[in-house]
Formats: structure tokens, sequence, C-alpha cells
């Protein structure tokens, strides 16, 4: 399965739209503007919220938790690297291999491939495609890849 995330260009703080193959609106995520550091709400297409992605302040390297109906299902935390930068995911048993900057990177539940990330380039504001393998771990892959999004232009990198 497919899915487009796509950045809203026009809009104040971080706010996606998560678009299926067929070019409807699957999810909707959704910035706090006025919290400290990231705070993300994702919607599902009803409007219902589904999942939020939080940045844990006062950390040395910046934090995230994926909470899924307000239980935390894990963390992603970016590595002090000089060059490329890698995180440390706990999340779903899942890890992440490729270019992560450049936004070309698989990730894995063991040797099984969950999703394939990649950047669509020339289009108006960040879009990124997601190839989801089993379309269960829709919502978790989603979160995944914002997170990731906003660790990659973290406020106090």
């Amino acid at each position: 399965m497919r899915l487009l995330i796509k950045q809203r260009v026009f809009a104040w703080g971080d706010t996606y739209d998560v678009y299926d193959e067929a070019g409807n609106v699957k999810y909707v995520v959704k910035a706090e503007i006025f919290a400290l550091g990231h705070r993300l709400h994702v919607y599902d297409a009803s409007g219902k919220e589904v999942g939020q992605i939080s940045q844990k302040l006062l950390t040395l390297v910046p934090r995230f938790e994926i909470s899924v109906e307000g239980r935390v299902w894990g963390t992603i935390k970016k590595q002090v690297t000089f060059f490329v930068p890698k995180y440390d995911i706990d999340y779903n048993g899942w890890h992440a291999e490729g270019d992560m900057l450049g936004w070309n990177y698989e990730v894995y539940s063991g040797k099984r491939t969950v999703m394939h990330v990649s950047k669509q380039w020339l289009s108006w504001g960040d879009t990124y495609t997601i190839d989801i393998v089993d379309e269960r771990d829709e919502l978790e892959g989603i979160m995944l890849v914002i997170a990731i999004d906003a660790a990659n232009c973290d406020k106090n990198d």
C-alpha cells in the first residue's frame, strides 16, 4: 500500500496531510502552535485523534515519544553524530536503515520489511512516499516517519 505525506506549505507549525493512492485524505497531523518543542496530534479522516508525537524537553539530544490512545508506544532519539543523522528507535521492535536525512530508508521488524520511505523531489512542500507492506502497520508507520521528520528539523538542534 502506498501513502503520501504532504507537509502543508502555508500553515502555522508542522501540519501534514496523509493521502492514500486514490488521493483521499486518510490522516491529518496538526502541531500545537505555542507548545514548547514539537507536539503533534494525528487525526483520522473522521477527525478522531488517533495518536500523538511529543518532543521530550530538557534532553541533550532530540527525543520524541509516540503515543496511541494515550499509551506510549515508543521513542525516537537522535544520536549525536557529525555528518549523517542516526536514530535510536525503541518502537514496535522496529529499526531503520538507509539515508534518513536524504529521506530514502527502509524500516524493518527483525528481517521483515515494514515500509520503504522516500522523498518526492520537485514538489510544493515536503512530500514523502511511504510503501507499507502490511496495512496493519499503517498508523504506526506514519507516526514513525513524522517523528523522524520532526527530529530532522528539531527547533533546538
